[in-house]
Parts: structure tokens; sequence; C-alpha cells
């Protein structure tokens, strides 16, 4: 396997490990405003609240590896997205500081606030969406370079059903990911109310997920045939995908091993979207940037390998350490410290 190859693997692995991560965030922080909403909020969001505080800090780390060593594997990279993503990523970047300093204001007590807790739930599912943009465009289609630089079709973005169906999965897929994570924490903590409740939103996402699973496919057929048809041949990823899906949800519904639920769901979305990053290559950006044409030099790139796998290292660890001091201490999921 060429460096090239062994590069975008290792991207590939730091942009799940956020799509996860911060999919538990973003998920908890709407149904934090739900339950608010519905007169819940004194059920869950303890729970909430006691996953987030150590955690929180830490999502962004997964996303900012990803993007440096995007620029730094394929610099062409830079030159396309930074200018085609100069709305849709500044927007991004304006919720993930109002999303920031939900955190802080709520450090000095001001949780119990209506707006900060609809700008958290919203910041949830917009952060998502907006970033959601950045796969779209790659796809092709979207962008037209010109004397005078690269241009985003924004027209033509907000008129594809390709582009809706990648939002609508984007969002779906954290409520889902978050909501099955939650039901493992509150039965971890022993907290039958808010385990009864976001078991509830488990079940309730799986569909829509599913659903815009599928329409997304159906809508990469009519934007981008070579797509989709390199994804038809890679059918048995996606194969187990489904296999992953149905044995989650089937443990969810049965109500026991919430655990390896939520672990199915993991390898659900890992081979979803391995499978879709394979079936996209050799194409980075289509079809200005593709995985040999837009890549740094040897030298420069076994460099990027070794410093990002070593920071790969040392990031698991890290973070399994931060799971096992918070989230998988019994006291602490209990609230007892």
């Amino acid at each position: 396997m060429s460096y090239e190859y062994i590069g975008i693997t290792v991207l590939w692995l730091f942009l799940y490990g956020y799509l996860i991560v911060a999919s538990i965030d973003f998920g908890a922080g709407f149904f934090a405003y739900y339950a608010k909403l519905t007169k819940q909020d004194h059920i869950i969001n303890k729970l909430i609240s006691r996953y987030l505080s150590p955690v929180w800090e830490v999502t962004n780390v997964f996303f900012v590896f990803f993007f440096v060593g995007l620029v730094g594997f394929f610099p062409d990279t830079a030159y396309y997205f930074g200018q085609s993503l100069l709305v849709p990523g500044s927007i991004a970047i304006v919720l993930l500081a109002i999303r920031g300093s939900f955190y802080a204001f709520e450090s000095y007590g001001s949780k119990d606030n209506h707006v900060y807790m609809f700008l958290y739930g919203a910041t949830g599912l917009l952060i998502p969406a907006s970033l959601a943009t950045a796969m779209t465009i790659s796809e092709g289609g979207f962008i037209e370079e010109t004397a005078n630089g690269v241009h985003l079709m924004i027209g033509k973005l907000l008129t594809s059903p390709y582009s809706w169906s990648v939002v609508l999965l984007a969002i779906v897929s954290v409520l889902y990911i978050s909501s099955t994570f939650l039901t493992y924490y509150a039965h971890r903590a022993d907290d039958e109310p808010a385990l009864a409740i976001v078991r509830k939103y488990a079940l309730f996402w799986s569909s829509p997920t599913i659903i815009a699973s599928l329409t997304t496919f159906i809508a990469l057929s009519q934007h981008n045939f070579d797509h989709f048809q390199k994804a038809i041949e890679l059918w048995w990823i996606f194969g187990l995908s489904v296999a992953f899906f149905m044995i989650g949800l089937f443990l969810i519904y049965q109500g026991k091993y919430y655990g390896w639920a939520f672990l199915a769901v993991m390898f659900q979305f890992f081979f979803a979207f391995f499978g879709y990053g394979a079936s996209h290559l050799p194409y980075i950006i289509k079809p200005f940037v593709t995985i040999t044409s837009g890549a740094t030099n040897e030298t420069m790139g076994i460099t990027l390998i070794i410093a990002f796998i070593g920071g790969l290292l040392l990031l698991v660890p890290s973070l399994i350490m931060l799971l096992r001091m918070f989230l998988f201490d019994a006291d602490y999921v209990q609230g007892k410290k």
C-alpha cells in the first residue's frame, strides 16, 4: 500500500473518531433542550451533564487532527476547500463558538437559561448540517474554477436533492448515535427513569437513520453515478453495516446488553463510513484533487504518517483513561462524586 493510501486511512480514522464522539455531544445538546421543552429535564439532564462535563473539551481534538492532516497530506485541498467552504465553514465556526460559550456559562450556573439551552440544542443539529457540506462538495458539481479562483455554486448546492439528503443523514445519525450511547450510559448509572426516556429516543431515531441512508444512496446515484457504482461493488461492507444496525436495534428493543448495542452501532457507522470513503477514491475533491495528484512528496508524507500514528496512539489511550476515570467509574456515573 502506497503512503498516500496509508495517509488517507489514518486521517479517516481521526474523522471517524470525531464522528462518534461529536455525535454523542451534539445529540445530547438537542435531547437536553427537548427534555426541557417537554418538562423532562429533571429526569435526564443530570445524566447528560455528567457525561459532558469531562468529555466536551476533547471532542474537537479529532477534528483538528483531521483537518491539519488533510492539508498536510494533500495541500491542494486547502486551495479548493479554503475558498469554497468560506461561507459554510464560517457558519460552522460561529456555531462552535456559540456552543463553547454555553459550556462556559454552564460553569457559572446559567444552564437553566432558556436562551442558552435553545442555542445549545440548535447548534447540536446545525453544526453537523454545516460540516456535512464538505462531504457534499467533495462529490463534484458544486465548485467552479475560474481565473478569479474557486467559487462555490451556492444556488446549485441549496437546490440539490443529494445535498439535502446528506444534511438529513448527518442530523438523524447524530441523534441516533447519541441516543444509543445515552441509553447505555443511563443503564450504567442505574437510572431507570432516564433509561426509559433515552431508550425510546434510540428506538425512534433508528428508522429515520436507515431511511436517510437509503435516500442518500438514491440521491448519490442521480448526482454521481460513478461513485454509486463503486459503492455497489463494495456491497458487502455496507451489508455488514446493516447487519450491525439490526443487531444494535434488536438488543435495544430487547432491553438488555446496552453496551454491546452501542458497540454494534459504532461498527455500523464504521463500515458505512469506510465503505463510503473507499468508494469515493481516488478522488478527494472531484474532479480537482485525487489521492495521488494532490499528495505531498513521499518524504513529507511518510513523516506525517509517523507523526499522526503517534498522535493516534497517544490520543486513544488518553481517551480510554478519561473514560475509565469518569464515564466508566461506577460512583461518578451514578452521581456520587
